[in-house]
């Protein structure tokens, strides 16, 4: 066989995604006892303990789960107040992303992307053989509009990763409403911003999108959820996998749900801990960015990842990410502790620098 010639075409322009480096590698390369982990943006004081529990107590493994669990939409629909006819349960916001991108795309269409943002959106546009047009940002990383997207699809990510900032609303109201395509929503870290975009969800063209995986802690599991019109769900239910999410997870997330205030008692500590290190690295001397997430998005020297982890904290390196340069940084806002310790290698390294 002519392995090149069986591959489709668009998988040679397509980098295979490079997660940052575990806790057990660092330890072992560096000889540490303590590594703190702030890299992937996990809500790293867990889940609700009632979310454990329903995942542990679920014993019919050899059952297939509902392809759209009922009992979880509906939880869903009360806690975002969108009728339930409008709500789809997916493997995460990029199962659902990659669904949408089944419907609509054909070769050669186009979508609109506005880097730096989450790199899979190029992954996945480039694999459908799309033509990726760019819509620009300004200095405070806003998306700039000056003609109104074209695309098939236009997607908005906000808060934004890596870059922690919320869309303006007045701007996502002009894409919404002169672009002819569809405009997808991205709020996975929505439960740790001061306001949301779902007032759009009103509109017969927009896709909105989230997640359990970062505020509810449940990012092992991957379930995520998205409100659309029904004209679209409708399509949406012929190119989902037929069984998206386990039976535990479906549990797991319905008793997340059952139990808010867990959920909203660690976001509130995240909160607050992100406002404080902000601040903190701002008396270092670090150019860093206000953040509706949880996370905070850094410019300092390219070295800066890799001193850290020889000290004993993983951050995320964002300079393969698609608009961002060498010395992009995104750190992950942690427990109390974890942060500290963040901070206190930090300024070994800021100090050293200025």
């Amino acid at each position: 066989m002519n392995e090149k010639a069986a591959v489709r075409e668009s998988l040679s322009r397509v980098k295979e995604y490079i997660p940052g480096k575990d806790i057990e590698y660092v330890k072992k390369r560096y000889g540490l006892d303590r590594v703190v982990k702030l890299a992937s943006n996990e809500n790293l004081y867990g889940a609700s303990p009632k979310a454990i529990d329903a995942f542990k107590d679920f014993k019919d493994l050899h059952l297939y789960p509902p392809p759209q669990p009922e009992e979880l939409i509906e939880r869903i629909s009360k806690y975002t107040g969108v009728e339930e006819s409008k709500i789809v349960i997916g493997s995460g916001i990029d199962g659902i992303l990659e669904g949408i991108f089944n419907i609509f795309l054909e070769k050669g269409d186009s979508v609109s992307i506005s880097p730096p943002t989450f790199p899979y959106y190029i992954t996945l546009a480039t694999i459908h053989d799309a033509k990726i047009e760019r819509l620009e940002r300004d200095e405070s990383f806003n998306i700039k509009v000056s003609n109104s997207p074209k695309s098939k699809i236009t997607l908005i990510c906000s808060p934004n990763n890596p870059t922690g900032n919320l869309e303006r609303g007045e701007t996502v109201r002009e894409i919404v409403e002169e672009s002819q395509g569809i405009i997808f929503i991205d709020e996975a870290y929505v439960e740790f911003s001061s306001s949301d975009l779902l007032e759009f969800t009103e509109y017969e063209n927009v896709i909105l999108a989230r997640t359990f995986s970062k505020a509810f802690g449940l990012a092992n599991l991957r379930i995520g959820y998205a409100i659309m019109p029904e004209w679209v769900k409708k399509e949406y239910l012929k190119v989902t996998t037929p069984f998206p999410v386990s039976t535990p997870a479906i549990k797991a997330a319905c008793a997340a749900l059952d139990d808010l205030e867990y959920m909203k008692s660690t976001v509130e500590r995240i909160k607050r801990d992100r406002e404080r290190v902000f601040k903190e690295l701002l008396n270092f001397g670090a150019e860093v960015y206000p953040s509706e997430a949880n996370f905070l998005f850094m410019r300092v020297t390219p070295s800066f990842c890799d001193e850290m982890m020889k000290r004993g904290v993983i951050v995320r390196d964002c300079s393969s990410f698609v608009g961002c340069r060498k010395g992009d940084v995104r750190v992950s806002i942690g427990r109390t502790a974890d942060n500290e310790y963040f901070l206190e290698k930090a300024k070994e390294i800021l100090g050293q620098d200025r």
